[in-house]
C-alpha cells in the first residue's frame, strides 16, 4: 500500500435526483481554505472531465436517468483510477453524485484484473437497485449492481426499454468485463435507507450491513474484526464513505439524500482506520457533499474535510 497521494477530481452529478452535488468538491476545498489547510496544495491531482451540462437533456431512459453519460463518466474515472495507480500512487477520489463509485471499483479491478477486490461501502443506501427495480431511475441508486453485474430481475418493478437494457449492459461492463467484486466481499456500514428489491438481494446474496445500532450496541473493535475477517482474502480493499452515512440531525441536509440516525464523524474515521490498517486499501472515495442543500451554512462539506484530512493523516505515518 502506497503512502504517495493523488487526489481525483470527479465533478460529475449527472446520476443524481437532485442536482448540486457538482459543487461538493469546491465546497470541501472551501472547508480547508477557512480552516486555514493546506491540503488541497500537498497533493498533485487530476480533474475528470465531466458532462454535467447534459441535464439539460431530455432524460431517453426513464427507469435509468442519463446512463449513457454516466457509463461514459464511469469509463473516465475508471481510467483515471487505473492510471493513478499505475504511476504508484494512492488514490483519494471526492465526487459529486456516488453513479461514478462503479467506475472507481472497474478501475481497482482493471489495475490489478487477476486480483480479489473488497468493498467497504459506508453509506446510509444500498445503492443495489438496477433499472429493472429502480423507483426513481436515479444510476447514483446503482452503482453496486453494477459492480456485482445484479439484475436483480426477480423483483422487477419496470418495464426496462432495449436502450436502457443494452446500456445498462454497457455499465456493468466498464473497465472490464463482468462482475468486480463478489457479494462476500461486499460490507456495508450504516445502510439504513432502502426498498424492497434491495432487502431481498442483499439477503439473497448475504450481504453483511452492520448498521449503526449494532455498531453501537456490540462495539467498534468486534464489528471491525469481524468484517477485516471477512475481507482476508482479498488482495486490495476499497472504501467509499458517502456523507448521507452521517447522522443528518447531527451534521446537515448538505446531502442529496440524507437519513436520520446515521454515524458520528468519529465513528466514520474509526471505520476507515480499521480498514487501513489492513494495509491492502488501494482507494478511497468521499462523495455526495451538496452545498446547495445545506441547512447550516457548509457544515457537511467541513465535516467531510474533517474526515479526510484525518485520515490522509493516518494514511501518510503507516509503515
Amino acid at each position: 500500500m502506497t503512502t504517495q497521494v493523488k487526489i481525483i477530481k470527479n465533478r460529475s452529478d449527472i446520476g443524481a435526483g437532485t442536482r448540486g452535488s457538482d459543487m461538493g468538491i469546491d465546497a470541501i476545498e472551501i472547508a480547508a481554505i477557512n480552516a486555514g489547510n493546506d491540503y488541497f496544495i500537498q497533493f498533485p491531482y487530476l480533474d475528470v472531465e465531466t458532462d454535467n451540462e447534459t441535464v439539460y437533456n431530455k432524460v431517453r431512459t426513464t427507469f435509468a436517468k442519463r446512463i449513457t453519460h454516466v457509463r461514459e463518466q464511469c469509463e473516465r474515472v475508471s481510467d483515471a483510477v487505473s492510471n493513478v495507480l499505475g504511476d504508484g500512487y494512492f488514490p483519494i477520489v471526492l465526487s459529486g453524485d456516488h453513479s461514478s463509485a462503479l467506475g472507481t471499483i472497474s478501475g481497482i479491478k482493471a489495475r490489478h484484473p487477476d486480483k480479489t477486490v473488497g468493498v467497504v461501502w459506508i453509506d446510509a443506501h444500498g445503492d443495489l437497485h438496477s433499472p429493472f427495480t429502480s423507483p426513481s431511475g436515479n444510476v447514483h441508486g446503482m452503482p453496486l449492481a453494477a459492480a456485482l453485474s445484479e439484475n436483480n430481475e426477480q423483483f422487477q418493478i419496470n418495464e426496462v426499454k432495449d436502450k436502457t437494457a443494452e446500456e445498462w449492459e454497457g455499465l456493468k461492463n466498464v473497465g472490464v468485463a463482468g462482475p468486480k467484486i463478489s457479494p462476500e466481499h461486499l460490507i456495508f456500514f450504516g445502510v439504513r435507507d432502502t426498498e424492497k428489491p434491495e432487502d431481498e438481494l442483499m439477503k439473497q446474496l448475504k450481504i453483511r450491513n452492520y448498521m449503526v445500532h449494532e455498531v453501537r450496541y456490540r462495539g467498534m473493535e468486534t464489528c471491525l474484526n469481524e468484517a477485516k475477517a471477512q475481507l482476508a482474502q482479498c488482495d486490495y480493499i476499497y472504501i467509499s464513505f458517502d456523507v448521507d452515512s452521517l447522522d443528518c440531525d447531527l451534521i446537515s441536509k448538505g446531502t442529496g439524500t440524507p437519513v436520520s440516525k446515521g454515524f458520528d464523524p468519529d465513528e466514520v474515521k474509526t471505520i476507515i482506520k480499521g480498514i487501513f490498517d489492513t494495509k491492502r486499501v488501494a482507494c478511497l472515495e468521499v462523495t455526495e457533499v451538496n452545498p446547495c442543500l445545506d441547512n447550516k451554512g457548509n457544515l457537511m462539506a467541513e465535516t467531510a474535510f474533517d474526515v479526510l484530512n484525518e485520515i490522509t493523516d493516518y494514511l501518510l505515518t503507516m509503515k
